[in-house]
Order: structure tokens, then sequence, then C-alpha cells
């Protein structure tokens, strides 16, 4: 909603993280600026990303839409197009929202406070063109509350201290 390189959309996929030079590793989005920042202050120091060789590689496509459905109270997804290429992100399952506020010390970034509200869900899907791809959360805690990577963040943002 706001960044230094304004609005935009982003969705960075990596299907292939230990390969620093696969094409099946993307950025698409439709503020390219606003991506590649994404990606190099935020992604890049998350625990699940931080020094995989894949962010090395990535391609950045252009986006053609962005749909949102489902109800985030039960299931709910996102499907992103860029070209030839149609992702769906998928969540079900949804459990009870909870909310909290990380100080910087304790965000991925060492940099930013992070309030968020979190949604836990049992199951989460991607597809691309169709074909689902293989995978399944695992166990994770934040902020005391024990789900899975199987969640959507709702609301996170990210304040610079």
């Amino acid at each position: 909603m706001l960044s230094p390189h304004g609005r935009g959309h982003a969705l960075v996929l990596m299907q292939a993280p230990q390969d620093g030079s696969a094409q099946t590793n993307l950025v698409l989005h439709d503020n390219e600026k606003l991506a590649r920042y994404l990606v190099s202050d935020f992604v890049s120091h998350f625990g699940a990303w931080k020094g995989l060789p894949g962010l090395q590689s990535l391609s950045y496509r252009a986006l053609d839409s962005v749909a949102a459905s489902g109800d985030p109270a039960s299931s709910y997804s996102e499907t992103v197009k860029a070209g030839d290429t149609t992702v769906r992100l998928s969540w079900s399952g949804l459990g009870k929202p909870f909310c909290f506020a990380l100080p910087p010390e304790k965000s991925a970034t060492g940099k930013h406070s992070m309030p968020s509200l979190f949604v836990p869900c049992q199951t989460a899907t991607i597809e691309v063109n169709g074909k689902a791809l293989s995978g399944k959360p695992i166990p994770r805690e934040m902020a005391g509350h024990a789900f899975s990577t199987a969640m959507l963040a709702f609301s996170e943002t990210w304040i610079k201290a």
C-alpha cells in the first residue's frame, strides 16, 4: 500500500530454491522496482528464504492480472497471471485469526517493527498452469502461537525503526 517504490503486487515463486540458474524461480509483479525491493530488503532475510541460491536467479515477469476469491474466514485463494503462467494459491481450513506486533530486534530484517494479523490454515496448495506443486506445510511458531507455514498474513506491515 505504501512503500518507497509505490503500490503493487508481487509473488515470489521458487520451484527450484537450491538451483541458482533455474528459470522456474519467478517473481510475478505489477511494479518491478517494488518487487526487487521486497526481495532484497525483506524476502532474502526471511528464515525459510535466507541464503537460498535460487534468490540469485529470479526471473521477473510483469503481471497481467491478480484476483482474490473465497472467504478469508473459511477458504481463500489468489490467482495471478503473467503471460503464459497462471499461479493459483489456495488456503483452506482457516483457523482463528490472531494479531501480534514484533519489535525490530525480533523481526526478520532486524530493522522494522512488524504488526500483523495472521490466519492459521490446515492446508495450502500452489498450482502452476493447473498442476499442483509438491510440498506440504511444516510446523511454525510466531508470537507464542503454534501453527504451520500454511497461513495467511493479512495486514502485515513493516515499519522502519
